[in-house]
This record gives structure tokens, C-alpha cells and sequence, in this order.
């Protein structure tokens, strides 16, 4: 099947005698779909499962598709001029590439990149703009970070960062001591934001290693789960210590894998 093909069903499942619950969906019922499909693919890529890399990324081509099969029944735009805008733009943004500019390092590019995004008419009153809101908390604090690196806002070495999340803990520690939420609450989150900046100076994208971590933490409490009922146990009725003691074998379990 080719690339037609896939837009010919879309026409047919959109058509007077397509599907009904396809007929009915609009941009913002779609919504959902774009990010649970989007997270089904890094979800794909974490497994080294092309098979369901394979499938996802089709699954994710489709939500595009149906999108710009939305935009033709609005007579807005077609799949062709996505197609269009996409590729005229990295012909335009990579002139190393596809021209006669010469940049070796990244940070060049980066440059020009921006450079370029100003030609096209996107503005900006601050370099933190661009970065999308709907992003998960954790990657979005990483990108602006990010940004405000690339004009110098930035420290020297990993021990300045990890001085200041110090001063956050302590600061974190005396919140605690009033009991009320909202500093408790505001202190938390600068420990947060402190902890993806020590992750992105030192190269470490945080969201995935969130994801890494959580990963492991299914493995481990489902080896507790998956041992109490071995022995005929609820976990509810396990200690803590029972409890912390297959924590640590199955850590073992793990180093040993390695």
C-alpha cells in the first residue's frame, strides 16, 4: 500500500457512507489522540521493538492524516501543502546542507536556525517563546532552560548547580516547618526545576529518565507482587521489611542482568 492509498481510506471513512464516529470527529476531539499516539511511539522506542515502532509511528501518520483531511473538507489546506511547507522549510533552515554555508558545530546551527525563523516572520519578544505549554512539566522546563543557556544564563560547572539545589532542600526543609501548602508547594517545585537544571547540564534529558525510572519501579514492586503470591500472600498483609527485602532481590536480579 502506498502513501495514496492511506489518504483514499481517510476520504472513505470521512465520506457520506464512511464510518460514523470518524464522521464525527473534529480538530479538538483529535486532540487526545495526537498525544496518547505520540507517547505510544517513545514508548515503542524505550522497548527496541521495531515491529511496534512500526505500527506506532503509522498509528501517529494517521492522526496527521485525518487532521489534514479536516483541513481539505474546510477547503484550508491539503497533505500536499504540509508536505510543501515542511520541506521548503528544512531546505531553508539547513543551507549547510542544501547550500553554500559552511557551519561545523551545532551551536552554528542553532544560530542560524533562529536566525532563520526570524526571516519567516516568527518574531519574538523573548527567547523563551516557542516553547509549547501543553509540553509535559519536566520537558518544558528543560527546553526554556535550554533557551536561556544559549544567551548566557547559565552556571560555569555542576558544582555551582548542585550548590543552589542545596539551597533549595534547605529552603524546601523550612517550608515544611510551616505547614502551609502553597510554600510547601512553591519550594517543591523549585527543587524540581533544580533538578532538571543539573540534568540538562550535564546532557541528561530528565523526561527520560523519569521514564527509566518509573520502568523500573513496575519491575520491582511487580517481582514483590508477583513473589507474595508465590507464597500465597496479599501484599496487604506483607511488612515492610518482607516488602523491602524483595525490593533488594530484585535489584540484585537486575545488576546481575547487566
Amino acid at each position: 500500500m502506498d502513501f495514496q492509498e492511506l489518504l483514499k481510506i481517510m476520504e472513505a471513512l470521512r465520506s457520506e457512507k464512511g464510518c460514523p464516529w470518524d464522521k464525527e470527529q473534529t480538530r479538538e476531539s483529535l486532540k487526545p489522540f495526537i498525544v496518547e499516539e505520540a507517547y505510544e511511539v517513545i514508548e515503542a522506542i524505550d522497548e527496541s521493538d521495531p515491529e511496534k515502532i512500526k505500527e506506532e509511528l503509522g498509528d501517529l501518520l494517521f492522526q496527521i492524516v485525518f487532521q489534514c483531511q479536516i483541513a481539505k473538507e474546510k477547503n484550508e489546506f491539503t497533505i500536499s501543502d504540509v508536505i510543501d511547507k515542511i520541506g521548503n522549510k528544512m531546505i531553508a533552515r539547513h543551507p549547510h546542507v542544501f547550500g553554500e554555508a559552511n557551519y561545523k558545530t551545532t551551536d552554528e546551527v542553532l544560530v542560524h536556525w533562529e536566525k532563520q525563523k526570524k526571516l519567516e516572520g516568527k518574531l519574538r519578544e523573548s527567547i523563551l517563546e516557542g516553547v509549547p505549554a501543553a509540553l509535559p512539566s519536566l520537558l518544558r522546563a528543560h527546553r526554556l532552560q535550554d533557551r536561556a543557556a544559549r544567551v548566557g544564563f547559565d552556571w560555569e560547572k555542576v558544582e555551582d548547580v548542585l550548590k543552589k539545589l542545596d539551597e533549595e532542600l534547605k529552603e524546601f526543609k523550612e517550608a515544611l516547618k510551616t505547614k502551609k501548602q502553597d510554600e510547601i508547594q512553591d519550594e517543591l517545585g523549585d527543587i524540581f526545576f533544580m533538578l532538571v537544571n543539573i540534568s540538562r547540564f550535564i546532557g541528561i534529558n530528565p523526561e527520560e529518565a523519569l521514564r527509566k525510572t518509573i520502568s523500573k519501579f513496575i519491575s520491582r514492586f511487580r517481582y514483590i507482587e508477583m513473589n507474595a503470591a508465590e507464597q500465597g500472600k496479599k501484599l496487604s498483609d506483607m511488612t515492610l521489611n518482607e516488602m523491602d527485602r524483595l525490593w533488594d532481590e530484585a535489584k540484585g536480579k537486575r545488576r546481575n542482568e547487566k
